[in-house]
């Protein structure tokens, strides 16, 4: 049973860290699109009116890739925050399956055809803006694991100086306590205190019979 264990524990730690892994880059797929759609509704109309087609077509990636660029970087430096991640492997996995699912929907949709006829210059600009969100998204993920120890550290002096304020404390109370019993210990030593004695006993009255017979004796006859 522990042999079974010790073989399956690895290979449901990786599992579940493909698992997260890629759950982080679908929830910044759905977000990032959602602001990239929102961005071209709002800007759509001075971006096409651009003079420069090459700076058209950077701005009209960048939009769409906003999910890489801006909302993965966030959620890696917020998992980074909570789990321990790996930077390169956390990073690459969510950007690449996400783009892998957006590769797989523009197949189904346009097929091959619609890759060629993109040309090589745009696909070019896209894996390069691709790569940049994944750069992003290690330094993300570095940035989250060092504020997290940083926080931790700083979390661990707070409490080892209330320890220590809290030694203290006890420390001053006892010195109190020693003094006060100090205190009460010199004023009972002081010379001439009067201290109360108890009343001597009184002795018990002799019986008038004892107190008379002196006086029978001197008033008996002589013989």
């Amino acid at each position: 049973m522990s042999t079974s264990k010790a073989i399956f524990d690895p290979l449901r730690v990786r599992l579940l860290r493909i698992l997260f892994t890629g759950g982080l880059g679908f929830v910044a797929l759905v977000l990032g699109s959602m602001l990239s759609a929102t961005l071209y509704l709002r800007f759509a109309v001075r971006v096409d009116s651009l003079p420069f087609a090459f700076l058209r077509l950077l701005l009209h990636v960048v939009r769409g890739n906003l999910w890489v660029l801006l909302v993965l970087p966030l959620l890696c430096y917020g998992a980074s925050r909570i789990v321990e991640l790996r930077p390169w492997s956390t990073a690459v996995g969510a950007a690449l399956s996400s783009r892998l699912f957006l590769l797989t929907v523009e197949f189904v949709s346009a097929g091959v055809d619609g890759w060629v006829e993109r040309g090589w210059v745009v696909a070019l600009v896209e894996w390069s803006v691709f790569a940049v969100g994944v750069v992003l998204c290690q330094r993300a993920v570095l940035k989250g694991r060092a504020d997290a120890s940083s926080q931790a550290e700083q979390t661990q002096a707070q409490a080892s100086t209330k320890q220590d304020e809290y030694a203290e404390f006890l420390r001053e109370a006892e010195r109190a306590g020693e003094k006060i019993a100090q205190r009460e210990a010199s004023s009972n030593a002081e010379p001439g205190a009067v201290h109360p004695q108890p009343a001597p006993e009184q002795a018990p009255p002799a019986p008038e019979q004892a107190e008379q017979k002196p006086e029978d004796s001197s008033k008996a006859p002589a013989a």
